[in-house]
């Protein structure tokens, strides 16, 4: 089977010119322009590339499409037309070998002794590039490498390093929510994640409760940050010194879900109220000492 990024279903516009995005192995897309009617979501393409010709999957097109490109500029390369039954067979039979090409180009770098790890192999439809794509903590001089894979496959090598996050996003699997990893499917875009972000959200900053299966933290930490940070906005801050009707006291925790704060007085006696409770004993005390 095809492993294909999931397709967004989509009207197709009448405009007889519009921009489509197709996608391929993995996570890769990219943007074309078509003058082929009657386009659909979900059909399989042929677009021109930068050294040929590729074959793909309509996952999106329209104003859609050209929302996505926006920040890109507009495409220039074209898409052809439709993918025949026999060229849909073909690109199977492609992906079918890449696991022989992966296996083929693992015993190539460990007879070189490179400290690298092949991740995968993806070839061009039409056979006139093969990308293989690793990983390493460092710089790697394959030079010799590229020449043996050239010979044994008799075509252009491209080698292509990414980190773990892109290799999650490109071989795919489970994450600890039990759903497919969100950068395999959806995600367009791998933000970098901070540590302040589990902070903020008041999460265990255990990195076993909080590391995707890429070993990084989780992408899905952004997903609900700037909620939280609204919500905070309602708090006086952690640290800060209020008054209430018990005097002066210091907010040390607050839960944003129970609308419920933390507060430690000068004895170190602690108590835990309501945002409401807090607001009105502030005002008490304001209204007292005026």
């Amino acid at each position: 089977m095809i492993s294909l990024p999931v397709i967004q279903s989509l009207a197709s516009p009448e405009s007889a010119a519009r921009v489509v995005e197709v996608a391929f192995k993995g996570i890769r897309t990219g943007f074309y322009t078509s003058d082929t009617p009657n386009i659909r979501a979900g059909e399989y393409v042929v677009v021109e590339s930068d050294r040929g010709r590729d074959l793909g999957r309509v996952r999106s097109l329209g104003g859609v499409a050209l929302a996505k490109c926006s920040d890109k500029g507009a495409p220039t390369a074209r898409l052809l037309r439709r993918a025949h039954a026999a060229e849909i067979d073909q690109l199977i039979a492609l992906r079918a070998d890449e696991d022989r090409i992966r296996r083929t180009g693992r015993e190539m770098v460990l007879r070189q002794g490179l400290d690298m790890k092949v991740t995968d192999a993806e070839w061009q439809w039409d056979r006139n590039r093969l990308t293989i794509y690793f990983t390493a903590e460092r710089r790697v001089d394959f030079r010799e490498l590229v020449r043996e894979m050239a010979r044994a496959f008799r075509t252009r090598i491209e080698l292509k390093q990414i980190g773990v996050r892109d290799e999650a996003a490109l071989l795919g699997g489970v994450g600890r929510c039990g759903r497919d990893l969100c950068c395999a499917t959806w995600l367009r875009e791998i933000k970098p994640i901070s540590l302040q972000l589990a902070k903020d959200q008041n999460l265990s900053l255990n990195p076993q409760q909080i590391s995707g299966t890429c070993g990084r933290l989780l992408c899905c930490l952004t997903y609900e940050h700037d909620a939280y940070l609204q919500a905070r906005k309602r708090f006086p801050r952690e640290g800060k010194t209020v008054c209430t009707l018990q005097g002066a006291e210091r907010v040390v925790a607050i839960d944003i879900w129970r609308d419920q704060l933390t507060l430690q007085n000068e004895a170190r006696q602690r108590r835990t109220i309501t945002l409401v409770e807090l607001t009105a004993e502030m005002q008490k005390a304001s209204a007292g000492a005026a």
